[in-house]
């Protein structure tokens, strides 16, 4: 990935077909497993991609909702939500053809700096079953609620030991 230019812009209205392209490559490996036909999956995709997008948007005010860029072509979504006390990642998805090449671990990376430099923790809520958790956790993300299905994991910056 170092090769590559990677960039974020923020989201517009000619991008929703795009951003629930990305919604819907999160979901295929659970979807893989009922019998619903393509066009009920793609109904049930598309109800849940838009209330997604309308509870991030009237939850999260004043978020950051940018596509990621790879040499100018998106190739996935983040959404954080910065408050006076953390910065919450509310959603990172890369398209599948994309993941595991460093992308994720590259922004994740940006905005742990955007932590550390703020003095704030970073969270982000996690499916247990999502296999995200292992770079979280590679990344120094720990566990800090149980929310049942899904887990909220907080890296917190490394305190600098203060002069005596």
């Amino acid at each position: 990935m170092m090769d590559q230019t990677l960039t974020l812009r923020p989201i517009t209205p000619e991008d929703m077909s795009f951003l629930y392209q990305v919604y819907a490559s999160t979901r295929q490996e659970e979807l893989s497993r009922v019998m619903w036909t393509d066009e009920q999956k793609a109904g049930f995709l598309q109800m849940q991609f838009n209330a997604q997008h309308t509870y991030y948007r009237e939850n999260y005010p004043g978020s950051e909702f940018q596509v990621i860029l790879l040499d100018g072509a998106p190739v996935g979504r983040l959404y954080i939500h910065r408050r006076p006390a953390e910065i919450r990642i509310m959603d990172i998805a890369i398209l599948s053809e994309h993941r595991g090449r460093g992308t994720g671990t590259h922004l994740l990376r940006q905005v742990l700096d955007d932590g550390q430099r703020a003095g704030i923790p970073v969270t982000i809520h996690v499916e247990r079953f999502n296999p995200a958790l292992r770079l979280y956790n590679r990344l120094g993300f720990k566990p800090a609620a149980d929310l049942g299905v899904y887990l909220k994991m907080q890296w917190d910056p490394i305190e600098e030991p203060q002069p005596c």
